[in-house]
């Protein structure tokens, strides 16, 4: 076979490799399942701690050595899922990111946008963030490189992105968390012309949103967790989408923790790229608690099935899969 028949067509569908985007929508099934019961209770804890128990146990049945890089915080904080915490039936060495419950709050008032994450990466390819806030930008796919940058002002980086996508400023629209102190950033974007939207909670779904089509969102911009940053990074690997970061510390403790655990190579002060965050291949997946923008949330089409929305990203293929499943259960025995 020659060299130019081996090049890929611009259509040819590729196999590379394994796939674990089933076996991670399985363990994110689990814990939107296992937190629906408590959507619109009021109760953000119990919804948490049910969905964090079941991913736990759903990781069982993973046949991978996963270390938990981004969980539900520090060992005698979390029972499980906690950060070095190990997951998984044996297989090869993984970075896990979970986010068990994506927005507590919006399951507990059943507000739009609660999801069930898991991201997953080659050992050494996550930031190792502490649970301590990071600065955001994102964009979505198609756009020149460097089209925004976190140290520019916002003014600046909506006229470049408006200047990409040919369009004006009073196009685009600016998704960010209703914080006070995004008050500025708030208002420099409507000074600048931009629309803005604001979210509650949920900011990992808002930075993925700038890479749905019909989202109608242009830019994710603010603070938020940095775990959450990191899953979010996972995500726009996969959908081609560009992002930075920055964490933001408090003190010098913070500073110094935090060189202890990330790569050498980084300033933990720095400016950070998508694959500061989330490097080599990436596998993420997602399942909807309540409806949004990127998934249907958890339905009940009868008295025995439980209906999931999930969607499973990878960024080696690019591939992006949604997936809708039927799940039986006795409802004698619930």
């Amino acid at each position: 076979m020659t060299t130019k028949q081996n090049q890929h067509a611009p259509h040819e569908y590729r196999v590379t490799g394994r796939n674990l985007g089933l076996d991670l929508a399985r363990v994110t099934e689990a814990a939107a399942i296992a937190s629906a019961r408590w959507t619109g209770r009021g109760d953000k804890n119990a919804a948490d701690g049910a969905a964090v128990e079941a991913m736990r146990k759903a990781f069982d049945t993973v046949a991978i050595n996963g270390t938990v890089t981004i969980g539900e915080g520090e060992m005698d904080e979390a029972p499980m899922l906690y950060i070095g915490e190990k997951v998984g039936c044996g297989g090869p060495e993984m970075d896990i990111a979970v986010d068990p419950l994506e927005g507590t709050n919006l399951c507990a008032r059943s507000l739009p946008n609660a999801i069930t994450v898991v991201a997953l990466a080659q050992k050494g390819c996550f930031l190792h963030a502490p649970d301590i806030y990071m600065q955001k930008i994102a964009v979505g796919p198609g756009l020149p490189d460097g089209v925004v940058d976190i140290d520019a002002t916002i003014g600046q980086n909506l006229a470049s992105l408006a200047q990409a996508k040919k369009c004006e400023v009073s196009d685009l629209t600016l998704c960010a968390l209703e914080r006070e102190r995004h008050n500025e950033l708030v208002a420099k974007a409507r000074e600048a012309g931009a629309r803005v939207r604001l979210l509650s909670d949920g900011d990992v779904a808002a930075v993925i949103a700038t890479c749905l089509p019909g989202s109608g969102v242009d830019i994710y911009a603010g603070s938020g967790g940095a775990p959450e940053g990191v899953l979010a990074a996972a995500a726009i690997r996969c959908m081609n989408g560009q992002m930075q970061g920055r964490l933001l510390f408090e003190n010098e403790d913070q500073i110094t923790r935090t060189r202890g655990m990330i790569r050498p190579d980084l300033d933990p002060t720095q400016a950070l790229s998508l694959t500061d965050m989330a490097a080599g291949p990436v596998f993420f997946c997602a399942t909807g608690v309540t409806a949004g923008d990127l998934l249907r949330g958890i339905e009940y089409p009868s008295d025995s099935y439980i209906r999931t929305h999930s969607v499973m990203m990878r960024s080696e293929s690019g591939t992006i899969r949604y997936m809708e499943t039927y799940h039986h259960f006795d409802p004698h025995k619930a």
